[in-house]
């Protein structure tokens, strides 16, 4: 439990880009804080200006670079009585932003942590994929290295909810070729960019197209990414020469060919058997 001579860690859910959906609580909250701590402080002062909040503040960086030392800070100033709050660029800070660390830290400490809701850009993206929200899992950003990045994917390839990942545009052609060789070219996706900006865009399509997509016209800004959930196999597609075809695309991308036929026999519903009897036909 909190003391009385302890402040307060308030959580600022960010617009994720048209200030007109930030709160009035948000208003309120910045208005009111002791400690402002930001991801991006000259994001946070246009964001002042926006919403025409004059903050009495003082207002420090918060980023993953220094979050482990700056979170000590942040505790110190929770235990003299501040008011503290932390907003990210957009969104819900500590979902795959800034912050987790010091709501643990603020949590063991005894201190008082609290949240004034807003935009989000997972149930947003979902919202607008047009694919099942009843049951979801949120999965964050993908390994950078290709090998985690495939083993992550072959375990999720038979998961049956819809599934949210971030995604960078340097990297998100990769990541929807290694999307469509684990969970099939033609699996149900969206790519959504720009959520309530100017330049929203959302592209819905099967992951091969997708990512053929990217290629030629290559996204821009902050990238939510919602695949649909596994359906079962498709028997009638697993003809050898199918299964032997995606096994020799997968070892095209630097998968070993044993990881390759078990990513298969998964996508077909088949024993590693049946696929390594495929190949060896081929062959």
């Amino acid at each position: 439990m909190s003391t009385s001579s302890t402040g307060v860690l308030v959580l600022l859910g960010a617009p994720l880009g048209n200030p007109e959906d930030a709160s009035s609580r948000l208003r309120t909250e910045l208005a009111r804080a002791d400690v402002i701590a930001a991801e991006d402080t000259r994001r946070l002062r246009r964001l002042l200006s926006e919403l025409d909040v004059v903050p009495t503040a003082s207002i420090t960086s918060y980023f993953e670079a220094n979050e482990a030392g700056r979170t000590t800070t942040l505790i110190e100033q929770l235990y003299d009585g501040k008011r503290v709050a932390v907003i990210t660029d957009g969104g819900m800070p500590s979902v795959s932003d800034p912050g987790f660390r010091l709501v643990k830290a603020a949590i063991d400490a005894g201190i008082t942590v609290t949240c004034a809701p807003g935009a989000s850009a997972v149930t947003t993206a979902l919202a607008l994929s047009g694919m099942p929200c009843d049951r979801f899992c949120f999965e964050g950003f993908a390994p950078r290295k290709d090998g985690e990045r495939r083993r992550l994917f072959t375990e999720l390839s038979e998961e049956k909810r819809t599934m949210v990942f971030f995604e960078s545009p340097r990297r998100v052609q990769d990541t929807l070729r290694a999307m469509a060789s684990a969970f099939g070219d033609d699996r149900p996706a969206a790519l959504c960019r720009e959520l309530t900006k100017t330049h929203e865009e959302i592209r819905r399509g099967g992951l091969a197209e997708l990512a053929e997509g990217a290629e030629a016209d290559p996204p821009r800004g902050e990238i939510t990414l919602v695949i649909s959930g596994w359906t079962g196999p498709d028997a009638s597609e697993a003809t050898p020469e199918a299964m032997a075809a995606a096994v020799a695309a997968l070892e095209a991308t630097g998968a070993d060919r044993k990881l390759a036929m078990k990513e298969v026999a998964v996508r077909y519903g088949v024993s590693r058997r049946d696929v390594y009897d495929a190949v060896l036909k081929s062959d």
